[in-house]
């Protein structure tokens, strides 16, 4: 993850304690259904040789049974449980905070979190989502979980009008799903040391930005864990 002294073997949207780029796994076809206590996505690998046989993986929020399962998750793929942290402590405290997994045979393989963030040095506030953290189970990574997460991730938040998602990320992994330097949009990372180019933000809503920028800060949950 990034500390405040810098990055440390992990990172918060890694799906190992390294900054990777997974493979990614086509998608056949995204389906949802209307009753939102229900949301599902069924995400089905694209029917080629190397995948027509792994098995089909869904998307669905969080739900309470599946806590223990999601902080196992979190610090198998981390190495360590600040990511868990975190996560527990954004459940209990933030209730705009946006949380999915990812299963396969009914078992959470992976888990995303987005959370507010706020920009400062707007006219007036600007709130988005951040993505942090994202963790894939070992024995699960390289196979496009990360990336269907990541997709169904901006979906949901389309949907509720979100104007723009800030992640702190790779930068040759999240350009995929229409990240950019965040720099480019006059927005900057509170954290101190934070790499121009791995300080990346999806826009949702031109409109809601234009002549916005500022520094954007995360939850006081993050400079608690750092």
């Amino acid at each position: 993850m990034y500390g405040k002294r810098g990055f440390s073997a992990g990172c918060l949207t890694g799906e190992s304690r390294r900054f990777v780029t997974p493979t990614d796994c086509g998608v056949r076809s995204l389906g949802l259904q209307s009753n939102p206590r229900s949301l599902r996505w069924r995400i089905f690998p694209a029917p080629t040789e190397a995948n027509r046989r792994l098995p089909v993986i869904v998307i669905r929020p969080e739900q309470p049974a599946d806590v223990p399962a999601v902080r196992a998750v979190n610090q198998a793929a981390f190495g360590q449980p600040a990511e868990a942290a975190i996560v527990d402590s954004l459940r209990s405290s933030c209730g705009e905070a946006v949380s999915l997994v990812a299963l396969e045979d009914d078992a959470v393989v992976g888990h995303i979190m987005f959370s507010p963030v706020t920009i400062d040095g707007a006219d007036l506030p600007m709130r988005g989502m951040g993505l942090a953290p994202m963790a894939v189970a070992p024995e699960h990574q390289r196979r496009g979980i990360g990336s269907q997460l990541v997709a169904a991730g901006i979906d949901v938040l389309s949907e509720r009008k979100c104007p723009f998602i800030v992640v702190l990320g790779h930068p040759d992994y999240y350009p995929r799903f229409g990240f950019v330097p965040a720099s480019r949009h006059g927005l900057r990372c509170s954290w101190d040391g934070v790499p121009d180019e791995a300080f990346l933000v999806r826009i949702l809503d031109e409109r809601s930005l234009r002549s916005v920028s500022g520094t954007v800060r995360y939850s006081e949950v993050f400079d608690d864990a750092l």
